[in-house]
């Protein structure tokens, strides 16, 4: 059989919220930790708060030591990556044998396994079961699908604790499926895509730009929001995501969240 032949026989099965299967994952299951080798892992922006605070480290020490940097090539944009142990199998750095070090704060990814998703548009509130795009990653070394725990994508979610990562993260993905509507021929600038990547994935450094630099005295901010932003630092990523869609997304004439000062 030819490699096109194969390929023909591996239909995708697309998911909905509401598509049932079977699966459980725990140390009893012969293949356990098998899936945290050899993967290729985006870390969202909520990721890198959540390990970073595990860690007890900053945005800056955590970005050098754990991620490495890549473009996304639907979008030209920048995005973090989990760098791996450089061993024979490409080990995540958190995982031993007995399980993973940091699994209260574990990357969005690793929660939703054994499913993957489709689009970017999941985080919206409510979802419409027509839209949302989920799969099954089948690897064939996995066993947690022969095991009897019954379902739903949607109750997947909720136990992975995933939809509350999709929540968070909606704000980051709504800029890239912006972004991934431009024409091939319009690329941002390498200063844009350094402001993208600060604001969305070096938090510390966005908060140091915000208050050190004269961004409040060109930007008019309301007083309470800055009060929650000095020490809030989900607050500071949606402030991020806001700020982001207002200068690369938006018109002049569209109705910004960031108004100049001295500017009706």
């Amino acid at each position: 059989m030819s490699d096109s032949e194969k390929k023909a026989d591996i239909v995708p099965v697309r998911l909905g919220r509401s598509s049932g299967f079977q699966f459980e994952c725990h140390k009893g299951v012969s293949c356990f930790t098998k899936c945290c080798r050899g993967i290729d892992i985006i870390l969202t922006p909520y990721d890198i708060i959540r390990l970073k605070d595990k860690l007890e480290l900053s945005s800056e020490e955590f970005l050098a030591i754990y991620t490495e940097p890549q473009l996304y090539e639907k979008t030209d944009l920048p995005v973090v990556t989990l760098k791996l142990l450089d061993d024979e199998i490409r080990s995540c750095p958190f995982v031993r044998d007995e399980g993973c070090l940091v699994y209260d704060a574990r990357p969005t990814t690793c929660r939703y396994y054994p499913l993957g998703v489709g689009n970017l548009s999941h985080g919206e509130e409510g979802g419409d079961d027509d839209k949302d795009f989920f799969f099954f990653v089948n690897e064939p070394h996995c066993k947690g699908f022969e095991e009897k725990k019954e379902w739903t994508v949607e109750s997947w979610r909720k136990d992975q604790g995933v939809d509350i990562h999709d929540e968070i993260n909606a704000g980051w993905a709504d800029l890239i499926v912006r972004k991934r509507s431009f024409p091939p021929n319009v690329q941002w600038t390498p200063k844009a895509k350094e402001m993208f990547f600060m604001a969305c994935y070096n938090i510390d450094a966005f908060k140091r730009f915000v208050f050190e630099s004269p961004f409040l005295t060109k930007f008019d901010v309301d007083e309470a929001m800055i009060e929650k932003i000095k020490t809030d630092d989900l607050a500071m990523l949606e402030f991020g995501f806001l700020w982001l869609k207002d200068v690369f997304f938006l018109k002049e004439d569209e109705n910004k969240t960031f108004k100049l000062k001295n500017q009706e």
